[in-house]
């Protein structure tokens, strides 16, 4: 009786020690090492890059659903645009086609791109209030009026 006793201590004690998980540490998968890289540095994966004539304006994508749909239409290629003086504050040009709108209240800054009304584009070198989508920030507005030029010209916006 003393050993069928034993015996069952000796199995229960067993199972419990079945039950615990040896401490291993974990492998991450390359894509799951790039993405912790990414987070750790702060770089973002796609940027924009708006060209005007010799200008490059590199900028940052703001975080809503409109500037992901940007973002999917300029993975189609870069897209091009006339954009033209407004109110003295923009320059603003058509998209030529629909995007999703988050419309809210703000304030516009130099060096915002907005998406206007969901199918009009608009680079701020001045400020502006009203209901519309930041789609981006230009990362250094400095003399952004005089980089955009006067007048009408040919704006062409890329990934990179």
């Amino acid at each position: 009786m003393k050993r069928l006793w034993m015996l069952l201590l000796l199995l229960g004690l067993s199972a419990c020690a079945a039950g615990e998980t040896p401490a291993v540490p974990a492998t991450p998968t390359p894509q799951a090492a790039e993405a912790a890289e990414t987070e750790s540095t702060g770089q973002e994966e796609t940027r924009l890059k708006i060209t005007v004539g010799d200008e490059e304006l590199p900028a940052t994508f703001a975080d809503n659903s409109s500037a992901e749909a940007f973002r999917e239409l300029l993975a189609q290629g870069p897209l091009t645009i006339e954009m033209a003086d407004y109110g003295g504050f923009e320059k603003v040009g058509a998209l030529g086609t629909e995007l999703t709108r988050n419309d809210r209240q703000i304030t516009a800054q130099p060096g915002d791109v907005i998406l206007y009304q969901g199918n009009q584009i608009t680079i701020y070198y001045g400020t502006n209030s009203w209901s519309f989508t930041r789609l981006a920030t230009i990362d250094d507005p400095t003399d952004l009026e005089e980089k955009l030029g006067a007048g009408t010209v040919s704006v062409t916006f890329s990934l990179t």
